[in-house]
Order: structure tokens, then sequence, then C-alpha cells
């Protein structure tokens, strides 16, 4: 285990620790797998990972402080593709630990990856990405990402993005 950031966001703590192959992840959110959570098939339905990619996503935006920007004036993300790869079924009782992290920061868009990390399996259940793009609500344009942004993004990631 790996120590990681403590941010409150709005219904979980980051984690203060962290399973060894999330390391590389600033932002990762611990969240139970619920009965609920499994298809007819009895195992957690497709759709669940793309909900806790987004959960990690927001965890993500919370932890850098990119969301008062976004309060302070009409520019914002706005999802534009998300991947999935499953790569284990999961099932209730579990507890999965999903990463988040920029790989890429781009002129109006960025791409974050995602991973999920089963606890009862303990190897990656399934990964992903989300091209998320700066938009402009105001303009209905995507737009620059703003300066401000991109040295959040890079203070939490602890590496310079190059562009």
């Amino acid at each position: 285990m790996v120590l990681s950031y403590p941010f409150r966001t709005t219904d979980q703590l980051l984690l203060l620790v962290k399973p060894d192959q999330l390391r590389d992840y600033p932002v990762v959110i611990a969240l139970p797998v619920q009965w609920g959570d499994q298809d007819a098939f009895g195992h957690v339905n497709n759709t669940v990972a793309i909900r806790w990619f987004e959960s990690s996503r927001i965890a993500y935006i919370d932890a850098s402080e990119m969301g008062h920007m976004m309060e302070a004036g009409s520019i914002g993300p706005i999802l534009a593709s998300i991947t999935c790869n499953y790569r284990r079924q999961l099932h209730y009782p579990d507890t999965v630990y999903i990463g988040a992290r920029t790989s890429k920061l781009g002129r109006t868009s960025m791409i974050i990856e995602h991973v999920v990390f089963s606890e009862k399996l303990d190897e990656i259940a399934a990964d992903g990405t989300s091209t998320i793009v700066t938009f402009d609500y105001k303009t209905n344009r995507p737009t620059r990402i703003p300066d401000e942004m991109r040295k959040e993004c890079e203070k939490l990631e602890g590496w310079a993005f190059e562009g």
C-alpha cells in the first residue's frame, strides 16, 4: 500500500492508503459493490463500471480544485467519449478501488485514465479512459483549457504536461 491525497468529496473520502497497483493514480476512491449492482447473470452489470469511472472523475476534478473554476463562470467539463475494458467479473460482496489520472492534456481536451481494482480478487477488474472537453456553456463550443486548470492538473499529477 502507498499513501494518497486525503481530500473529501461529496460522498466519499479519497484514500490515504491505496493498493500498490494504484500507486500511479493520484486520485483513488473506494466503493462497496452493492447487491443491486449485479444483473440477472449474477455479476456486476457492465454499466456499473461506467458509473464508478464517473465517481472517480468527479473526485479527480474536486481534488485538483478545478471545480471552483467551473462554478465561477460558464466554462466546465463535458464528457466527449468513454471506453471500458472489462477484465474480470465482479460479485457482491466486494470493495472496489477506482483510480483516476490524467494521461494527456491537449488544447481543449484531456484524457483521464480509470482503473477498477477488486479487493476480493486482488487484481484489476476493469480499466478505461474518458475524454473530457473544456466547454463554454454560454457559447456552446469547446474552449481552450485555462492555464489555471492546467496548473492544478500538473500539481495533482506531480509532473508537467507537454504543449
